[in-house]
């Protein structure tokens, strides 16, 4: 907020109603993605579920997605700080890079999952781990529009980095937003047996 609050007030009033926009859209995503979360703890109850071993690509691209995170987090603090343009830029560039990258490791987790013969249908977990991730994924492609028009306004001429600052702060918080929806989908996708959805649900 205090980068929003140094701008002129042409800026100003933009940057605050992106702010609040950003902020009612994750609260729509939030309850989107606990009801997904409340639909998969109760179809995991039944007794045709089968707990789904994760692939290994999971971890690398839970590396990847908070490596850009962080990266994002310093170029914000790099452009609100004054430190120079071309170390924002850098840093910027680096966590599109890493949610580029993410997207392309979570396809590759899918490849895995379906070589081992977990298809989309027939297995109450492979059927949600598909969809809560196809899911996930797209937020997180949805992130990368915003990165791409945060990524214009570094790369014009007579880029700003109080302008700057501000943006960049958008992006970084809408990716923490997106690792800790990924960190709590991946817990429950890893640990949350047919037997823990039973006793959640009361059925056991």
């Amino acid at each position: 907020m205090n980068a929003i609050a140094a701008l002129p007030f042409d800026v100003r009033d933009r940057a605050i109603a992106a702010s609040i926009g950003l902020w009612v859209f994750m609260g729509v995503a939030s309850a989107l993605f606990s009801l997904f979360a409340t639909a998969y703890v109760m179809r995991m109850s039944g007794s045709d579920a089968v707990a789904l071993a994760l692939p290994w690509q999971l971890w690398l691209s839970t590396a990847l997605l908070l490596a850009g995170g962080a990266a994002l987090s310093k170029a914000g603090a790099a452009a609100r700080g004054g430190r120079g343009l071309a170390q924002a830029r850098r840093l910027l560039l680096t966590g599109g890079l890493c949610a580029l990258a993410f997207l392309a490791v979570q396809l590759w987790a899918w490849q895995s999952l379906l070589a081992a013969q977990v298809m989309p249908a027939g297995n109450p977990g492979g059927s949600f781990f598909y969809l809560l991730t196809a899911m996930h994924g797209l937020h997180v492609a949805g992130g990368l529009a915003g990165w791409a028009w945060t990524a214009r306004a570094a790369w014009r001429p007579g880029a700003r980095l109080a302008d700057l600052a501000w943006r960049i702060g958008l992006i970084a918080r809408y990716w923490h937003f997106m690792l800790l929806v990924w960190l709590l989908l991946f817990a429950m996708l890893g640990w949350l047996t047919p037997e823990v959805a039973r006793v959640i649900c009361g059925t056991a």
